[in-house]
């Protein structure tokens, strides 16, 4: 989308694997006879198994709205979508762009146009984003967290809609020419992106007959599935809350990597379980960067607990060096355990961001209100805040305070 990778690096060259001594076949799987153990690919070409691995992924989710069919409506999953995006921007020079739901893709995807902007283009993109929640990144961020957000991306120029939801795309000739909304309001549109959620690609796993849980199919703590020689991991399969311990979908990058790497290991000998996912990720647009792990305040509130948190102002750099950058960080504890539940990362500079690992450690951990105001960070007035201002600390300093007011 930006131009800053080929299309090649994106993928593991097949000679990568040959390499390792893994044969690829680039085939279409039609069936799966588990009572044999037998994979068949286009062309009725069988291949048998001892263990077999499924990591079908996800698709977009396409909201059942009037128009979705249109030419230049768009989705972005894989490597073709990126290519169709960028070659339908070369031929039709777009000029008015909606995207349809403020997650992470879409933000990404807006910052990058606006950076990006081809150099045949004669004016700037009018990029509008359109979400249906109070406010941008509403599963990663608190309103609160998300208010400097939309700030910052209205200055970029991008236009944040938020509470509003689509009501159908229009269009002439086959092209899709406008959007309107619930509201009223009627927007002109030369494209359009669907960035409204992705679902499990479960039929393959369908048609074996594998047990299936509310979110793709079900799958033990080593990745195995209802039948033991089956393992599966990533998009398709339906996670466990590491706080909650309730099925989630969990569709993100990390988790499919652990699961992959996990499922391995147990077809190598080791009996190594899968802790759960706490949704921690990050996206950057412009020079703000966004990361998050566990429940917003918001989330944790619908799932029961009561909580109590805290938000601090924190520094890229000692106060007194030059090129310092603020970044804010939001903390959130379960108050009857006083365990740290959530956290969120609001920052205009790359590094404090990388923070949230640490707070994902901490709740990997169980890590309490009070033991954290005793968390100590590697400091250097080049490269942190002063000691005294660890906002992670001081946040958990905040915490502790309320709940002596409480």
């Amino acid at each position: 989308m930006a131009g800053l990778a080929a299309s090649e690096s994106i993928v593991v060259p097949d000679k990568m694997l040959e390499g390792a001594g893994i044969k690829v076949v680039r085939e279409e799987v039609t069936k799966v006879d588990a009572a044999n153990k037998s994979v068949f690919v286009s062309g009725s070409k069988e291949f048998k198994y001892d263990k077999l691995y499924l990591a079908t992924g996800s698709s977009p989710f396409i909201p059942p709205i009037e128009g979705k069919d249109l030419n230049g409506v768009m989705t972005l999953r894989g490597l073709d979508d990126a290519e169709k995006i960028k070659s339908y921007i070369a031929d039709k020079n777009p000029k008015n762009i909606i995207l349809i739901g403020a997650g992470f893709i879409s933000m990404e995807i807006a910052s990058l146009l606006a950076e990006q902007m081809p150099e045949n283009m004669p004016a700037k993109f009018n990029i509008t984003v359109i979400e249906l929640m109070d406010r941008p990144l509403p599963l990663m961020l608190d309103k609160e967290m998300a208010d400097s957000v939309t700030q910052y991306l209205e200055e970029k120029g991008l236009n944040i809609l938020t509470g509003e939801k689509v009501e159908k795309l229009t269009g002439q000739d086959g092209k899709v020419t406008g959007v309107t909304l619930a509201s009223g309001k009627k927007l002109d549109a030369d494209m359009v992106f669907m960035n409204v959620g992705v679902r499990p690609n479960i039929n393959l796993a369908t048609d074996i007959g594998l047990e299936m849980g509310q979110f793709g199919i079900k799958v033990n703590k080593f990745q195995e599935t209802s039948d033991p020689d089956i393992l599966a991991g990533g998009d398709c399969v339906e996670k466990i809350n590491f706080i909650t311990k309730k099925p989630t979908p969990g569709q993100l990058r990390g988790p499919a990597v652990m699961q992959g790497r996990l499922a391995a290991k147990r077809l190598a000998g080791y009996d190594i379980e899968f802790p759960g996912v706490v949704d921690a990720g990050g996206c950057k647009m412009f020079d703000m960067t966004i990361t998050a792990t566990g429940f917003t305040e918001e989330a944790a509130a619908k799932e029961g607990f009561e909580t109590v948190c805290a938000v601090v102002d924190s520094r890229s750099k000692h106060r007194m060096i030059p090129g310092m950058k603020p970044w804010k960080i939001k903390l959130v504890f379960d108050k009857k355990t006083q365990k740290l539940i959530g956290g969120q990362i609001v920052s205009h500079a790359i590094a404090p961001a990388r923070e949230i690992d640490a707070v994902t450690a901490f709740i990997l951990g169980g890590t309490t209100i009070p033991e954290l105001t005793t968390f100590t960070s590697a400091c250097n007035p080049d490269i942190s805040s002063e000691p005294s201002a660890e906002p992670i600390t001081v946040a958990a300093e905040q915490a502790l305070m309320k709940l002596r007011k409480g």
